[in-house]
């Protein structure tokens, strides 16, 4: 085996199973099967339906108009073709690890690092973004009982310091307090009514911190018990959801809904993170393989009907939203209550302010639970430290792993703004989604050892094969047809242009990457729907902006810093099975 061909070394699918099925026979420290696929589909929803559909819609409403709806169909069909590539994967290899053991299986052991490593900032910083949100639905709550809290015990220090000194700078130009925005107000009083040692003023979040710290709790005593509260959270929501959906349509006014693209397409496209954000539940669905008790049959049914049902959801509350009110006035914190309150319903947006307590919690309930199991995954193959693979042998839990993931979401949230970068969030998820699409076109087909260990595996979910020979170069040429004057100021760098450099990087990336593929499914009989997954979010990848792409480039370098200073020299695969690893490469 060459230097370079050690580093993508596959681990056989027959090899994942047999790991599997060993730590399952084990008397004590296994991962217990309490799933199902009604379990599944609410873990599903719960990670959907969140903060988009109570928060971040708003925003995608106020720029894309009524037309918004026509994204979450855009969206779901991405992230439907996406979720059967998925759906086949966890049929065929039903463990713990999501993309990231996918792609061992399929890309190799680098490429396996790179989005193990990608998908630990996704689920950190998405927690850190839904529990600083959390907070903010909380604090409003109990300041509808009349109980508040000191604002320096419910902000981060960035957000006293930032907003302490815009604040300032308004005072000073002669306006009052009272006239600032809220945020504003609450902001210049946390920062001088909070308690100090010496000239460090002691502001945090800490209804953050707390909500972090019961999800641990609940998430460490066991998978029972997530699994009751997730249920219970989603049909609590599900029925406010249906409520406003019923009662809203009552007061469309059809006239809101034109123009139906009032800024065109662009202004669609431009809630893409928004949007985006809220559809990668089935990701973290993946990650509970273990604890399901038929993971060939439920996984992919689970995946793909909580997609449906959170399409369906999405679609009709955009439209009812963007139907009651003026899209204009949709960029507010929290669209569903506040558009209630603009026809007068003060009552109903109470009770929607409730359900978005609830709703936000149970997205990070899901999210807390599937980070630590794809922790679990890297450190049985050797990339991580053995403590990251403990399993709690009386809660059947990833125990080590749950804390470490509560302490690295728990303490971020308690002092800093994560907000700016919620986009890595949306970044990430789309990396991982390219890869697993990717991965379907590169797995090897089952081997007699792969069905002799898991014989349902062969019977599972398969992704519907259209040749995409000829429909893939045709869909590339009409691309490049279509959109060719804009293909060409990509490549004219002129003062006039408004796109810098870095702007244009992640459009001509995509456009290169499109064309290969085109090739690659021509010469190879390549599957329609996994290259199709695999360019629309690619695409969806080039929406999010140059500097996400940095941020999101700077974290894998230093996850391949780590692979090569620790993971890379006690890869399990390398020490214990190097001449199968070779015998299945050479195969391929």
């Amino acid at each position: 085996m060459s230097r370079l061909s050690i580093y993508f070394r596959r681990k056989p699918v027959d090899i994942i199973l047999q790991e599997a099925q060993s730590e399952t026979t084990k008397e004590q420290g296994h991962l217990k099967r309490e799933l199902n696929v009604r379990d599944l589909t609410a873990m599903g929803i719960a990670a959907v339906i969140g903060a988009g559909i109570f928060s971040t819609i708003g925003e995608a409403a106020y720029h894309g108009g009524p037309g918004i709806s026509l994204l979450f169909v855009l969206t779901a069909i991405t992230c439907g073709f996406s979720a059967m590539c998925y759906a086949e994967f966890a049929s065929r290899i039903p463990v713990s690890g999501s993309a990231y053991t996918y792609a061992y299986a399929s890309f190799g052991e680098l490429i396996a690092w790179i989005i193990g490593w990608d998908l630990l900032m996704e689920y950190a910083i998405g927690n850190i973004a839904v529990s600083i949100s959390w907070s903010g639905y909380f604090t409003n709550l109990l300041a509808g009982f009349h109980i508040q809290l000191p604002d320096y015990f419910t902000m981060d220090f960035l957000s006293a310091y930032r907003g302490y000194h815009e604040a300032l700078h308004e005072l000073s130009a002669g306006a009052s307090l009272q006239s600032l925005p809220l945020q504003l107000q609450q902001a210049y009083h946390a920062w001088m009514d909070a308690p100090a040692i010496g000239p460090l003023k002691l502001i945090a979040d800490i209804p953050a911190l707390a909500i972090v710290v019961f999800i641990t709790y609940l998430v460490y005593i066991g998978i029972k018990e997530t699994k009751l509260a997730t249920n219970l959270m989603v049909a609590l929501k599900l029925a406010v959801i249906l409520g406003v959906i019923v009662l809203g349509f009552f007061y469309v006014q059809p006239a809101n809904w034109s123009p139906f693209l009032p800024h065109g397409l662009g202004g669609v496209m431009k809630g893409v993170s928004a949007v985006f954000f809220a559809y990668i539940g089935f990701d973290a669905i993946s990650t509970t393989a273990e604890e399901c008790r038929n993971p060939q049959r439920d996984l992919p049914r689970g995946m793909i009907l909580a997609l449906l049902i959170c399409t369906i959801l999405y679609i009709l509350v955009s439209l009812v939203l963007t139907g009651m009110v003026p899209f204009q006035e949709l960029n507010v914190n929290d669209p569903l209550a506040f558009v209630f309150q603009r026809i007068g319903l003060k009552h109903i947006s109470y009770i929607i302010s409730i359900s978005a307590v609830i709703a936000t919690a149970s997205v990070l309930l899901v999210f807390q639970m599937g980070q630590p199991r794809i922790w679990m995954s890297m450190s049985r193959d050797g990339l991580l430290p053995p403590a990251f693979a403990r399993i709690h042998p009386r809660f059947g839990t990833p125990s080590f792993s749950t804390i470490v993931t509560g302490i690295v979401v728990a303490v971020p949230a308690l002092f800093m703004n994560l907000q700016e970068v919620t986009d890595l969030t949306s970044i990430g998820t789309l990396f991982a989604f390219v890869l697993v699409c990717g991965g379907i076109l590169l797995l090897p087909k089952p081997s007699i050892q792969e069905n002799n260990s898991s014989a349902a595996s062969a019977k599972g979910f398969k992704v519907p094969y259209i040749n995409g020979k000829y429909i893939v170069p045709v869909l590339f040429l009409t691309g490049v047809v279509i959109f060719r004057n804009a293909l060409i100021g990509l490549c004219k760098f002129d003062d006039l242009h408004p796109m810098s450099i870095g702007e244009r990087l992640p459009y001509m990336l995509f456009v290169l990457v499109a064309c290969i593929i085109a090739v690659f499914t021509y010469l190879k009989n390549w599957s329609l729907i996994p290259v199709l997954g695999f360019s629309s979010c690619l695409y969806l990848m080039t929406e999010l902006g140059y500097t996400n792409w940095l941020r999101f480039l700077i974290w894998l370098v230093i996850g391949l810093v780590v692979y090569f200073t620790y993971s890379h020299k006690h890869s399990k695969l390398h020490r214990e099975n190097p001449a199968v690893v070779h015998d299945h490469a050479s195969s391929d």
